[in-house]
């Protein structure tokens, strides 16, 4: 009778971490992009830009009322748009604040600035996945993804063997991955 084959448990380890590493592919890099982007937010907004243009309308008349100056000034414009509001703050300036943006106006020179804020096309939807906005659907995937990384985790520490792998070089880099969070946690919660 022959004996009983062992399992080849490495060989379906190497393929398990492959065949899920592809998979994973495209939502780390969404997430790793994402993740650099918010981490900044000190430094920038990752979901809007502003855009400002400056247009020259002509010099319009201050003695004319908000109303007037409104309606005259997205005329010259072209805009066929309804503001929301408009408001004159002081006797040379008006701002006429629409859906997307608002205008100001300086009334003796006539330079209108126009500024809006605009998401960022590609951060902007990234960013909203990241933070799980869409919620349905896009928790069980983003679950998924959660365990699918796990996994790469586990199985990555028995890919090598020997030296290299996770009774040698590995241990260690493996314990220094886990102690830096460990450390940071310590510094946040006993030492600041």
């Amino acid at each position: 009778m022959k004996p009983l084959a062992r399992i080849p448990w490495r060989r379906w380890n190497r393929a398990l971490h492959r065949d899920i590493g592809y998979l994973a592919a495209g939502l780390t890099v969404l997430y790793a992009v994402s993740g650099l982007a918010i981490n900044h937010m000190a430094d920038w907004n990752p979901n809007y830009r502003v855009v400002q243009v400056w247009r020259d309308v002509g010099p319009l008349p201050g003695e004319l009322s908000e109303e007037e100056l409104t309606r005259m000034l997205l005329e010259r414009l072209k805009v066929t748009e309804q503001p929301r509001t408009s408001f004159q703050p002081d006797q040379d300036t008006l701002d006429v604040f629409m859906k997307q943006g608002k205008y100001s106006v300086d009334l003796p020179t006539g330079r209108v600035l126009y500024e809006a804020v605009q998401p960022r096309p590609v951060l902007y939807a990234f960013n909203r996945l990241h933070i799980n906005a869409p919620k349905q659907a896009w928790t069980y995937l983003a679950d998924l993804y959660a365990l699918g990384l796990l996994t790469l985790g586990i199985t990555g520490l028995f890919i090598l063997r020997g030296p290299n792998g996770i009774t040698g070089r590995g241990a260690w880099l493996t314990g220094l991955g886990c102690a830096i969070p460990l450390i940071y946690w310590f510094w946040w919660a006993f030492l600041r």
